[in-house]
């Protein structure tokens, strides 16, 4: 099924600009599957899983941890959000219950800032308010990244859409910054800064950007990311305290034995090499190892990438994707931000022809994150290795010609 009402070798001429229409099954299936996002969530709405439970207390989910975190900072005492206990009893006060089990706080302290200013609203507010304001940052850069208006029904059909916006987590905002950095690095570079700096509230996203970004030259955008990067750190010690940093650092290395070591959450939720590896019952010392070869390989492939001559909608999409594949700690709302190198590779078929089975591949690991809750796997880190090989096999074909 083509995604657009245009053959391969029609997309590389005038008609296969930006702006041509959406193919009606593809339109269609884009189309049910935001329906299907909407009914889901007004339905779980109505029935008191989501947002407000039948007894007006508050649902826990992740968002209770950055409610909890914002109101002890607004108590004057930010360095707490790092202490598991007294941030457990206030995510128990956000909600107006006891319940089971922890969503730890894991941010460094520039996220707080965010923090503060949703815990000025109720729980259940501040919750709607953060999912339905940073959904816009998402739809605006897969629009910008795809060309026209046909992105956004493409950014909300995509199925990671729906677990960010259940469990009241950050996917959105990281997929938008990542996005708009990867969409100005070429022609916008202080504003590509500038959104890579934002980014480091979730810095194990970010760890490839430094590297291929010195490979590549893009200097500009370096130096902007580091100072808007400094500028956060600053800000948050002058607001929160050294003390805040210093809690951060010192919870790191709990926070990596809890949820890396022990599998606090469940090895299965990790959509990484380390969480297959586990998932599958291997030693952590094997899961690392892992990890750190499929890191490893991704920025000596992307950086080779970027120091050459291929067309800038692969290198976009190589360090989307392989942003993802280098950090040992992913979740299935991070998988949000695996719609932005689809965006890519959708706007390279545009432009110069879908390769042959291009579409099954991205048509496949859409599927496969779909599935993820009727499964116990890591079924996104398989959807991000398709897209990865659906990178490598354009870049390989286009070095051919």
């Amino acid at each position: 099924m083509a995604l657009y009402e245009i053959s391969p070798r029609q997309l590389g001429s005038r008609t296969g600009a930006p702006g041509a229409p959406l193919a009606r099954p593809a339109e269609l299936i884009c189309f049910a599957l935001v329906v299907a996002h909407a009914v889901y969530l007004v339905t779980s709405y109505l029935q008191g899983v989501w947002l407000v439970a039948p007894d007006g207390t508050g649902i826990a989910s992740d968002f209770v941890n950055v409610w909890a975190a914002g109101r002890l900072a607004l108590e004057g005492n930010p360095a707490a959000v790092y202490d598991w206990h007294l941030h457990k009893a206030m995510e128990e006060i956000a909600v107006g219950r006891a319940f089971d089990g922890y969503f730890g706080w894991h941010y460094p302290p520039p996220f707080l800032f965010a923090a503060a200013l949703l815990a000025l609203m109720p729980y259940a507010i501040a919750y709607a308010f953060w999912v339905f304001l940073t959904f816009p940052v998402y739809l605006a850069a897969v629009r910008g990244i795809v060309g026209d208006r046909s992105g956004y029904l493409l950014a909300a059909a995509f199925p990671a859409v729906l677990s960010n916006f259940v469990v009241g987590q950050n996917g959105f905002l990281t997929a938008g910054l990542l996005g708009g950095a990867l969409l100005s690095i070429e022609k916008r570079p202080i504003v590509a800064g500038i959104f890579l700096g934002a980014l480091t509230y979730k810095p194990h996203l970010g760890l490839l950007f430094p590297i291929v970004l010195a490979v590549s030259g893009h200097w500009r955008v370096f130096i902007v990311a580091s100072l808007v990067a400094g500028a956060l750190a600053v800000g948050s010690w002058l607001t929160f305290g050294a003390a805040t940093w210093e809690a951060f650092f010192y919870s790191i290395g709990h926070t990596s034995q809890a949820f890396l070591s022990d599998g606090w959450a469940d090895w299965s939720k990790l959509q990484t090499m380390f969480g297959l590896v586990r998932t599958l019952g291997g030693p952590e010392h094997l899961a690392w190892s892992a990890q750190i070869a499929v890191a490893l390989a991704a920025a000596l492939a992307i950086s080779i990438l970027w120091r050459g001559n291929a067309a800038y909608d692969i290198k976009a999409a190589a360090l989307g994707a392989g942003a993802m594949l280098a950090t040992p700690y992913l979740y299935t709302y991070d998988l949000v931000v695996l719609a932005v190198p689809l965006a890519f590779l959708w706007r390279a078929g545009r432009a110069n022809g879908f390769l042959t089975h291009e579409m099954t591949g991205i048509g496949i690991a859409c599927l496969l994150i779909l599935i993820f809750p009727f499964v116990k796997a890591p079924v996104g880190l398989a959807a991000v290795l398709v897209v990865a090989g659906l990178i490598a096999r354009r870049a390989i074909a286009a070095s051919g010609k």
